[in-house]
């Protein structure tokens, strides 16, 4: 037999090996195309055990998904009688300090409450009462802007480059008349939908009024009560997370009041000084805008912008889109990461989906509730992933655990220290 030297892979054409009879001849150094281990007898086994975990999971996510159709289908048909809660809730979160003081201070629960409500309407009201006539006489000012622009318009038509005849545009602008009045059947279906709407509104308004008190005078007995219709078991975890839920709501409604403020103010200053109309107004709309994150700044700055380039022209309209993006961009770069960091923790683009999904399911009101109803929904979660990480988040930031206990008035909850090993890992967690 000869010896292959090292390193050459093919004989020379002249070179012949010897090989045994009964081997097969394989060329030294090539791999075969493909490989397949040999079966074993465990693999159809592991196949089915495979498969049949599949199909559990399959199942259970089914499920699971169809619980959450079922709830979302429940909760709008309910929607009538969710809406007042929500909003009590918000204006509770609002109110709930100044209610907390009086009463510290020896205010019975009932007049705590109505004090607090009836100085929150007049409030209200009395800003109404300043912006109102400022705003009707203003309106008639842009009126005739609009119609001088208009005559304006019209003129640059009929002049170069356009060169149109007045017929034309007569022509057009009947063709326009006749259209509005075809569609007039529509018009005052929308009309009577939209006249609808706002008095659904205001029932809204006043239920989430009345509710408002009554959190106010009751709030405290709420998370006791809740806890013990759960039992000994689920109090300490329903009283953590009923905690929890109410400082994030409170924590929105602060976060976004102050970032409000500042877009209102800036943008109103701004305003101001180039003598744009509606100063007060679309400042207010302004700082009601800022509830809507992101997408609400947009909308009151396109109102400012639109106002300006009305009555003052393209310069002063570029000018307003200048400070509105500049606001914009001292909101998002620093007043947001801030307040954010310490409050809601949610990113910019969950917060720009979660608004836009509201928008489409509930109108104004879905895209004013999506982002704490998204807040919450995330601090459900990470309490339920808390939970299974062993962090006990149950245990509250003081380093106590609530625990219902009951007595000759009722039940009512009560603190209690923490003894586990693991507790400042879940004093850790409970701050999250």
């Amino acid at each position: 037999m000869r010896i292959r030297l090292p390193g050459r892979t093919d004989p020379p054409p002249d070179e012949t090996h010897d090989v045994e009879p009964d081997q097969p001849t394989r060329e030294v150094g090539v791999r075969p195309a493909t490989h397949a281990p040999a079966p074993t007898n465990q693999r159809g086994e592991r196949l089915r055990r495979a498969s049949r975990s599949l199909a559990v999971a399959s199942a259970e996510l089914l499920l699971v998904v169809g619980g959450v159709i079922v709830l979302g289908y429940v909760l709008g048909k309910l929607w009538v009688v969710l809406l007042p809660v929500v909003l009590g809730l918000l204006i509770t979160t609002v109110l709930w300090p100044p209610t907390r003081f009086l009463r510290k201070h020896g205010w019975p629960a009932a007049l705590a409450a109505a004090t607090v409500l009836i100085a929150f309407l007049a409030t209200f009201g009395g800003i109404i009462a300043l912006i109102a006539p400022p705003v009707v006489g203003q309106v008639e000012e842009l009126g005739a802007g609009v119609s001088a622009g208009l005559q304006q318009l019209q003129a640059w038509l009929t002049g170069p480059p356009f060169n149109l005849g007045e017929e034309q545009i007569g022509d057009a602008v009947d063709d326009a008349i006749n259209s509005i009045q075809g569609n007039a059947q529509n018009i005052a279906s929308y009309a009577v939908t939209g006249a609808a709407a706002i008095g659904s509104g205001l029932i809204n308004l006043v239920l989430a009024l009345l509710l408002t008190f009554f959190f106010l005078k009751d709030g405290p007995r709420w998370v006791p009560w809740l806890a013990a219709q759960t039992g000994p078991p689920a109090a300490p975890h329903v009283a953590a997370l009923s905690y929890k839920t109410w400082a994030t709501l409170s924590e929105f409604i602060r976060q976004q009041a102050i970032v409000g403020f500042a877009d209102a103010f800036f943008i109103g200053l701004g305003l101001w000084i180039l003598g744009v109309p509606l100063v007060l107004p679309l400042a207010v709309l302004t700082f009601f805008g800022a509830f809507i994150p992101i997408i609400g700044a947009f909308v009151a700055g396109g109102f400012a912008v639109l106002i300006a380039l009305v009555d003052q022209g393209l310069t002063t309209a570029l000018i307003v889109l200048g400070i509105v993006l500049l606001v914009q961009q001292l909101e998002g770069n620093v007043l947001q990461p801030i307040l954010q960091g310490r409050g809601l923790n949610l990113h910019a683009a969950v917060v720009i989906l979660a608004v836009t999904a509201g928008a489409s399911l509930a109108g104004i009101i879905g895209a004013f509730l999506a982002v704490p109803v998204t807040a919450l929904i995330a601090v459900s979660y990470r309490y339920a992933r808390d939970q299974l990480d062993g962090k006990s988040p149950e245990v509250l930031p003081d380093g106590t655990r609530a625990q219902i206990a009951s007595d000759a008035t009722g039940a009512h909850l009560t603190r209690e220290p923490v003894t586990t090993p693991e507790g400042d890992g879940a004093q850790e967690g409970a701050a999250r």
